[in-house]
């Protein structure tokens, strides 16, 4: 391990550099045989905060447009008033998706040969076993699966989340 000794000079100098609004790793490079955390560490301990923008960071970076994401808006009941007991009295507004399931129509069901863009990919059951099939509904323009498949499978996080909690 190397010791580095600040002499006042070097010291004058980093705080010059360092007002003028280099980086670290610019101020290293410009006192010669130093790294960068140490003068990282030396700027801490002399208490060097304010300094001066460099042309780089005084100009607002701009944002990278994100595509389009095709999301399914979903309405929640409004609850006014005192909503303390709101969750004892809640009554589920979603079907069981494994009731659903279990009575897809035996004519829209479909095998993987027999999908297309207009149909719905949701799989049903398990796909070793002879039962197995896709839901095979009218699918959403531009979404693989139909209104009510759409529904579980795009869920906010937020509801994700609050569903995965155990009941108290």
């Amino acid at each position: 391990m190397t010791v580095i000794s600040w002499t006042d000079d070097r010291v004058e100098q980093l705080k010059k550099l360092w007002e003028a609004g280099l980086s670290a790793s610019q101020i290293a490079a410009e006192l010669g045989n130093i790294t960068r955390n140490a003068v990282i560490g030396k700027v801490h301990r002399l208490g060097l905060s304010g300094r001066a923008k460099s042309p780089s960071s005084a100009a607002p970076r701009q944002r990278k447009a994100r595509p389009a994401q095709h999301m399914m808006r979903i309405s929640r009941p409004v609850s006014r008033g005192n909503t303390a007991l709101a969750h004892a009295f809640e009554v589920e507004a979603e079907p069981d998706p494994v009731a659903y399931d279990n009575v897809v129509p035996m004519s829209q069901r479909l095998t993987l040969l027999e999908l297309n863009e207009s149909t719905c990919h949701w799989p049903v059951g398990d796909p070793g076993s002879a039962d197995f099939f896709f839901c095979g509904g009218k699918a959403l323009g531009g979404l693989p699966y139909c209104a009510h498949h759409s529904r579980v499978a795009y869920q906010p996080a937020s509801d994700r989340r609050r569903g995965s909690r155990p009941a108290k």
